[in-house]
């Protein structure tokens, strides 16, 4: 089984497909962070899907026989989430219709920044591969492409913790809760709003603004762990079923 997961420097889910001995592969512009280079593409995502592969970061050439079979993608959420929609206008003019409001001082370009993210998760979901999960938090493109198949949290997997998680699926199942537990620590900020301890030690101004990134857009294991049990069981039934059909189908 071919998986490609997109826009992953993390190997997160890449590493759970692997540990179930199915050929997969990660795939960013960035470096992986994951400890396998040998699996991942650092490259744009597109030519890695249309050549079935590639040259990995650990300098070896890569490509699978046949098609891929699942791509998972991750596409930036930054200009997509409704946390960051506080960020595109003047906070001056809160009061005025959005057609009024100025762009934000610090963030001049947000609004084509955000265009081409539209763009790009677009793009995705227009790739050329049968079974697709798409994941982001939510967000504009509940609206302005369609509502997610799925929406998930971590508490349903084993991991004690809550990031609203979207999933857009295309020829795969929704996911079954594996382990509900708690919903983890809280953090009351300052201002008396509360925030999940994990995603409050992305604020943490110590560390670089790429890393804060990287926190943020975090998958947990027990997600990961579904995804590759899960959907790699539900295509190797699949398969079976079709090929057995296609056997009698000949007879």
């Amino acid at each position: 089984m071919n998986v490609l997961v997109a826009c992953e420097e993390s190997q997160t889910v890449c590493t759970a497909f692997r540990e179930l001995g199915y050929n997969a592969f990660s795939c960013d512009l960035l470096p992986c962070s994951g400890g396998h280079p040998e699996w991942h593409f650092q490259e744009d995502m597109f030519n890695v899907i249309e050549r079935g592969g590639g040259q990995t970061q650990s300098g070896i050439s890569e490509f699978i026989d046949g098609e891929w079979d699942l791509m998972i993608a991750h596409p930036p959420c930054t200009y997509l989430s409704v946390s960051g929609a506080r960020w595109y206008y003047h906070p001056e003019d809160k009061h005025l219709p959005i057609e009024k409001r100025r762009p934000h001082p610090n963030f001049p370009n947000r609004a084509i920044d955000r265009e081409e993210a539209i763009e790009f998760f677009l793009k995705i979901t227009q790739v050329d591969i049968r079974r697709i999960a798409i994941e982001n938090p939510v967000g504009i493109m509940n609206t302005i492409w369609r509502k997610p198949d799925q929406i998930i949290q971590p508490y349903m997997f084993g991991d004690e913790a809550t990031k609203t998680t979207c999933l857009w699926l295309k020829g795969l199942p929704k996911l079954r809760p594996t382990d509900l537990v708690g919903k983890g620590e809280r953090v009351v900020l300052s201002s008396g709003k509360s925030l999940p301890k994990w995603y409050s030690d992305s604020f943490n101004t110590r560390i670089s603004t790429e890393m804060r990134r990287t926190l943020r857009s975090k998958t947990f294991p027990g997600m990961a762990k579904a995804m590759a049990c899960q959907w790699s069981e539900y295509i190797k039934n699949i398969s079976a079923y079709e090929s057995d059909l296609f056997k009698v189908s000949e007879e």
